[in-house]
């Protein structure tokens, strides 16, 4: 088990950004799945639980638990939205990362993923549309981050060509703006709080490439507190350094003169037993002298 879990840990390793966001996706999906069956089995109640991961529009019950605006946008309620949000995200993460590097597409991610959670937030408080519902709603998937992907995508290479089954050559800022007029006009048609989400990592998406293309990266902040995080769990302990006083020749000559003595002994032990009469000290010893 140790050892599957360390091929795990080191493939996690080697995968690109894209794949990495993927995989974690993959697994968080997988852990709750099998919570929700422990809690089937057993017949017990766990949504207190998932609720914690979950983003919630209700502004009371987001201050108890505001990690929900990051691990909302880790959490699927089923395969499907899991499968189609990880194919658009393998989609347009290919395409961006050819013009922006590993910690940029992190932030791209998460930053869209916030504003997209943001935006849901506001609009469940201050849209009179969703004043019965606000105080029970909650916002999951990683479908704002993917548009804020897809949206940086198509913004900074519109016109190029992307060959699509049954719909052949179309160009990625025409997907684009398929995608967010599908979102806007579907917010009345159910599960509004999910399309408003998609709008807000959109709009990030669009912003952020459209600065960066001026020379203003608006991720660098956020890439430093990334940063911050992974080094404050990587910390190594810091070995005091010693600096050893110089050795006089006197003391060098002395030591040199031992050395050979004993690989003189050595030798002679070899020449009257054979190799194999050595102690391991003196196995080792010899093999440290041939190398000098």
């Amino acid at each position: 088990m140790s050892s599957i879990l360390k091929q795990i840990k080191n493939k996690f390793k080697k995968a690109s950004i894209i794949n990495k966001l993927i995989y974690a996706n993959v697994a968080i999906f997988i852990f709750f799945s099998l919570i929700d069956v422990i809690s089937y089995l057993i017949n017990a109640n766990v949504n207190n639980f998932t609720n914690k991961f979950e983003l919630p529009s209700n502004t009371d019950i987001f201050v108890k638990q505001p990690w929900a605006i990051i691990t909302y946008m880790f959490f699927h309620n089923s395969i499907l939205h899991l499968l189609f949000n990880m194919i658009w995200l393998h989609f347009g993460g290919k395409i961006l990362i050819n013009y922006i590097n590993a910690k940029q597409f992190l932030s791209s991610y998460l930053i869209g993923g916030i504003c997209g959670g943001i935006l849901f937030i506001l609009s469940y408080n201050f849209i009179p549309a969703f004043s019965e519902i606000y105080l029970s709603s909650f916002a999951l998937g990683a479908s704002a981050s993917v548009f804020a992907i897809m949206i940086a995508a198509a913004t900074y290479s519109p016109n190029l060509v992307i060959q699509l089954p049954l719909f052949g050559r179309i160009k990625l800022k025409h997907i684009a703006i398929f995608m967010i007029t599908l979102d806007i006009i579907s917010i009345p048609k159910g599960n509004a709080g999910g399309h408003i989400a998609h709008i807000g990592g959109a709009i990030f998406g669009f912003f952020y490439i459209n600065q960066l293309k001026r020379g203003k990266d608006y991720s660098i902040t956020f890439t430093k507190i990334i940063d911050i995080i992974i080094n404050t769990f990587n910390k190594k302990p810091k070995f005091k350094k010693v600096h050893k006083r110089p050795k006089t020749d006197y003391e060098f000559n002395e030591e040199k003169a031992n050395q050979k003595q004993e690989i003189n002994k050595i030798l002679e032990k070899i020449s009257k037993s054979g190799y194999e009469s050595l102690s391991q000290k003196e196995k080792d010893i010899l093999f440290s002298a041939s190398k000098k």
